[in-house]
Order: structure tokens, then C-alpha cells, then sequence
């Protein structure tokens, strides 16, 4: 799907145990490996989001330094 620049569009599905496999395309742009752990945001309006490792490393040195970076 072409999009704006920067922005992009996948779709996962949802096998029986509840696993999605990330499309390759989204883990080589966002450099995710086998055994990486993702921090997954819910909103029940807006939905779920997975922000890239430097978006919450932002935010938890933030909230544990007290100080944003």
C-alpha cells in the first residue's frame, strides 16, 4: 500500500494461540529479532500500538530520571 512518506501499513493475523507473526518488511525497517521483546500500548478506543525500542527508552528514562532526554 503506498502511504506518505515515512508511514506505513501492514496487516498481521491472529493464529489460534494468539500469536501474530510481524511482517518481515516491519522487522527489518524496525530492526526486530528473534528473542526482542515489544512493549505493546492499549487503548481501547484508538487501539494498540508498538512503538519503536528508542520511543520507550525515551520514556522510561524520562520517567526514572525524572528528566526527558
Amino acid at each position: 500500500m503506498k502511504g506518505p512518506k515515512g508511514k506505513y501499513a501492514w496487516t498481521a493475523t491472529v493464529g489460534e494461540k494468539g500469536q501474530i507473526v510481524i511482517p518481515k518488511q516491519a522487522r527489518d525497517l524496525f530492526g526486530i529479532k528473534p528473542g526482542d521483546t515489544l512493549l505493546l500500548l492499549g487503548d481501547e478506543e484508538h487501539g494498540i500500538a508498538i512503538p519503536p525500542q528508542s520511543a520507550f527508552a525515551q520514556f522510561f528514562g524520562t520517567v526514572f530520571d525524572g528528566k526527558d532526554e
